[in-house]
């Protein structure tokens, strides 16, 4: 899989974090799908996906597996 082909939302926030999705190409889904935990930093590292530091896989996206969720704490 190449870094071209995943898509970063652009940030969003609440009081205590920021926020982005982050899209991989759907035939990573049955991968994803099959992971019963959030994936540790070195897991997303390793499917290609690049952040900066601190962001936390906290949740997937059900209907659409290929989308995952991040956040981490609001800084300002």
């Amino acid at each position: 899989m190449s870094s071209r082909d995943i898509y970063y939302s652009e940030k969003y926030y609440d009081d205590i974090f920021e926020y982005r999705h982050v899209i991989v190409p759907k035939d990573m889904a049955k991968i994803i799908a099959a992971k019963k935990d959030l994936m540790a930093e070195k897991e997303w590292r390793a499917m290609g996906i690049q952040q900066s530091q601190g962001w936390i896989h906290y949740m997937y996206h059900k209907p659409e597996p290929h989308v995952l969720l991040f956040r981490r704490p609001k800084t300002c």
